[in-house]
């Protein structure tokens, strides 16, 4: 079985309101000065992983839950197309949590794809794999070079997102994710009174077909 690689957590960048007292945060965006990024929509989904030979979500030995059939069922369609040694990382968003989505492309929006040698591929790589496995990626908010103003001064509907993500355009080393990708989460995004998981199942809709 290849090796499994458990996701790495996202800081939150300077400004981000739903920073909690655990989580990482970015002391400054210098790290992004210079180069291009791509600033995507941030899912309410479970961060789930797959390899060729199987899958798992964020906790690699977590136990089976009945949101992750759709998601387990995908990976037995295209794990064949992921080459040995590389996974695909993604959301999950079988499962409606904070969040109702009622128009959703796809239950799993493709984010990051990583080859043999733990690297991430650019933005533009992978775009070209979720074409290959039929997947989504994130709606894009902003392409360019890092302008810090233009991305704090960026509308966020914080009824019916839960936030946005920035990550260089070019592919970097799994050691440098924290350099290469934040996060902006709205302040109180977990609004569920009862965790997600120990509730009723209640799926997301996808978009009807045209």
């Amino acid at each position: 079985m290849q090796q499994r690689v458990k996701y790495p957590r996202t800081p939150h960048l300077p400004w981000s309101p739903g920073a909690s007292a655990d989580d990482t945060r970015m002391i400054d965006t210098r790290a992004f000065e210079g180069r291009e990024v791509v600033v995507t929509e941030k899912l309410d989904g479970e961060n789930t992983t797959l390899y060729r030979d199987g899958m798992h979500a964020r906790s690699i030995d977590g136990r089976a839950h009945a949101s992750r059939d759709w998601v387990k069922g995908l990976q037995g369609r295209v794990g064949y197309l992921i080459p040995e040694g590389w996974r695909v990382c993604g959301e999950n968003l079988y499962a409606r949590h904070s969040l109702a989505y009622e128009d959703l492309e796809g239950y799993f929006y493709l984010l990051s794809v990583w080859n043999e040698t733990n690297t991430c591929l650019s933005w533009d790589e992978t775009r070209l794999w979720a074409a290959e496995l039929g997947v989504p990626t994130p709606r894009e908010l902003y392409r360019g070079s890092w302008n810090e103003a233009r991305v704090r001064a960026l509308r966020i509907d914080e009824a019916t997102t839960e936030g946005y993500v920035v990550r260089t355009a070019e592919g970097f080393a799994f050691q440098d994710f924290g350099r290469r990708v934040a996060k902006w989460v709205r302040r109180n995004h977990v609004q569920t009174d009862e965790h997600w998981m120990h509730a009723a199942i209640e799926p997301n809709k996808l978009r009807e077909p045209t």
